[in-house]
């Protein structure tokens, strides 16, 4: 069965007649057609649309560029993780550990019973933070005045030159050091002050605490107890805390020990306790003792300074010598210093002059030209030598200290007298011609010390003036036998007669014992040089020979006898070379000899250089010295006297 449809078909559109088109592209409307609509607004004009390039090259650059980049960190990473990894580590450490140094401490000198000659103490060192004294700090504007007004009778300072250093010209500036090395007794009664004005302003609003800027450093001070005692020996500390001068310089690495360290980890300018800590000790110096008897020391000291103030003198010292052992006993030397007092001395007193000035001897030398007659047999003490008034040799007209009619002496009598022209005559005979009997004494005078260092390697020192005998001008062949023309130390002139003394073995002088270590351990110094110069009969002869000089009434040494003891000594006068000029002027006087003469145990040389006032005669001014430092030497070391009779020889002879 057909279903059929409800809807109507489609009217099928038949075309009408074209319509004409107007001019401009619209149609003409036709008959039957619609009728025109009214145009509306105009449509909005549709937007421009942009068109994109591609992204992916964009894309690639910065993905290239990122790669780049994390490439550059890999490589840095592996630099600094792989390459240069210990090196950073190392760095690191530096910047977190810190390192200080833990100073050692110096050790002390003593004297041979221990008695302390040089020692360490603590000290402080006075500063100040000038941003402490300004007005904002302290409310008032005088602050550094009032600082100054306190501080200054306690450091000893003027109180103008503190305030110059509370109120600097730099605003910014936090640190002046006030003062150096002060005592904890110093540091104690600013810091009772200190704390006095504290309590005080917390009372009295009016009140201000001066001194709240000024603290305290802790240090280190080289203090000499005898003050200006063994100077000369002992030297000083710079500021730098090393040995400046004397046995301070020369032992300086004995005496310093080694600065020790400590290693810890800071945060902040502090230290981190539970970083942990290394430690290196510093190890202590070791205390030196040296030969010298302090009692002794201040004995010729006391002596030569007397002495040297009385006669207006330029100079002068003491060596006192053990005559066995070779050791030194006393060493002093006026004018002196006190090393902790550097910047009140005299530069012109510092150092040693014993070691260190060289002078023409004067008869005291002649017990070597002595020594050389006897030890090669040219003549004997009673051997008869007569002596005129004038002696030509060379060109030269030589006389004695005094003028005389013909002296008969014995060649003891010209020792003990001291005469020049006995001396020229006694030495003329050591050989065929004079250059013969020059080379001779030559030899004599170098195994005694002259023209050689001593052994002691002391800074400073001289080993004198002693030309070798080709070179001795005409005079010189006959002044050196009495002491011109050739120049030594005091100390060579001393162990001359120690050699004497010693029977005529020379023993290189020592001022060393020993040292000890922190551990108490004594280490003894080596023992000394020795060599024989003259037989022990020549010693013997010449210690009778040198008796006569103070014991014999012709003798030119009475003022050094002792009573109860044989002493032997002889007396020195001789024409000084003054070290400016370097011409002859004025006196070198001086004494040297040991007792007891028979059984010796002690040396004492004494000299004074340039004496202006009173008498210039070595026996006169120089003999008294001896007589008191010799006996306060033997009391001291309880030395007895030997009770024996002298030997009394014969000083002059009838012709």
């Amino acid at each position: 069965m057909t279903e059929v449809s409800d809807r109507e078909p489609p009217r099928r559109r038949v075309p009408g007649p074209t319509r004409p088109v107007r001019p401009g592209g619209r149609r003409q409307p036709g008959p039957g057609a619609r009728p025109a609509r009214r145009p509306g607004p105009p449509r909005p004009a549709a937007p421009r649309v942009i068109r994109l390039g591609s992204p992916r090259p964009r894309l690639r650059m910065i993905g290239l560029a990122l790669t780049l980049v994390l490439a550059a960190f890999v490589v840095r990473l592996l630099q600094v993780q792989a390459v240069d990894a210990g090196t950073y580590s190392a760095k690191a450490e530096q910047n977190r550990y810190v390192v200080h140094t833990l100073p050692a401490e110096r050790g002390g000198i003593t004297d041979r019973n221990g008695v302390a000659l040089a020692t360490t103490v603590d000290s402080y060192d006075i500063t100040a933070d000038p941003t402490m004294f300004t007005r904002e700090r302290l409310k008032v504007d005088d602050g550094p005045e009032q600082a100054a007004a306190l501080l200054a009778p306690i450091l000893g300072q003027e109180q103008e030159d503190l305030v110059e250093r509370l109120r600097p010209g730099n605003k910014e500036l936090r640190y002046v050091r006030l003062a150096r090395r002060q005592t904890p007794q110093v540091w104690n009664q600013i810091k009772d002050l200190k704390s006095a004005l504290t309590t005080k302003a917390e009372t009295d609003k009016s009140v201000v605490n001066a001194l709240a800027g000024v603290f305290a450093d802790p240090s280190s001070k080289r203090v000499y107890p005898g003050g200006d005692l063994a100077a000369g020996v002992l030297g000083w500390v710079g500021a730098d805390g090393k040995g400046g001068g004397g046995l301070e310089r020369q032992l300086d690495k004995t005496l310093a020990g080694e600065d020790g360290k400590i290693r810890y980890a800071q945060s902040g300018g502090r230290q981190v306790p539970t970083a942990g800590s290394t430690e290196t000790p510093a190890v202590p110096g070791s205390d030196v003792e040296l030969t010298i008897d302090r009692d002794i020391q201040w004995a010729a000291q006391d002596a030569i300074s007397e002495q040297v103030e009385k006669s207006k003198a330029d100079g002068g010292y003491v060596i006192v010598q053990d005559t066995a052992t070779g050791e030194i006993l006393a060493m002093a030397n006026s004018p002196g210093f006190e090393p902790g007092d550097l910047a009140h001395a005299d530069p012109d007193a510092l150092g040693n002059a014993a070691l260190q000035d060289a002078f023409e001897p004067g008869s005291t030398a002649k017990v070597m030209s002595m020594a050389a007659v006897l030890e090669e047999e040219a003549a004997t003490p009673g051997t008869h030598i007569t002596v005129p008034n004038r002696l030509k040799r060379g060109d030269r007209l030589f006389k004695d200290d005094i003028d005389h009619p013909t002296w008969y002496l014995t060649l003891n009598g010209v020792l003990a007298k001291s005469s020049n022209i006995g001396t020229i005559m006694a030495t003329g005979e050591l050989g065929k011609t004079q250059p013969e009997a020059n080379k001779v004494l030559y030899s004599y005078l170098r195994k005694f010390g002259l023209g050689g260092y001593s052994g002691l390697h002391f800074p400073g020192e001289t080993k004198g003036i002693l030309a070798p005998p080709d070179q001795w001008s005409t005079s010189q062949q006959y002044t050196i036998p009495f002491g011109q023309g050739v120049s030594v130390t005091a100390l060579q002139a001393a162990s001359v007669y120690s050699t004497i003394a010693n029977g005529g073995v020379r023993v290189e002088p020592t001022l060393v014992r020993g040292t000890k270590d922190a551990d108490g351990r004594f280490t003894p110094s080596p023992e000394p040089g020795k060599s024989r110069v003259i037989s022990e009969k020549t010693a013997k002869t010449l210690s009778q020979m040198l008796e006569s000089v103070v014991d014999d009434e012709e003798g030119t040494g009475t003022k050094a006898r002792i009573p109860g003891y044989r002493v032997a000594g002889k007396t020195g006068t001789a024409n000084r070379v003054d070290p400016d000029t370097g011409k002859y002027r004025g006196y070198t006087s001086s004494f040297a000899g040991f007792a007891p003469s028979d059984k010796p145990r002690v040396t004492v040389y004494c000299a004074i250089q340039n004496a202006t006032e009173g008498s210039y005669f070595g026996g006169q001014i120089c003999g008294p010295i001896y007589k008191q430092v010799m006996e306060f030497a033997l009391k001291t070391l309880q030395v007895p006297p030997t009770g024996a009779e002298p030997a009394r020889l014969p000083v002059t002879f009838k012709p």
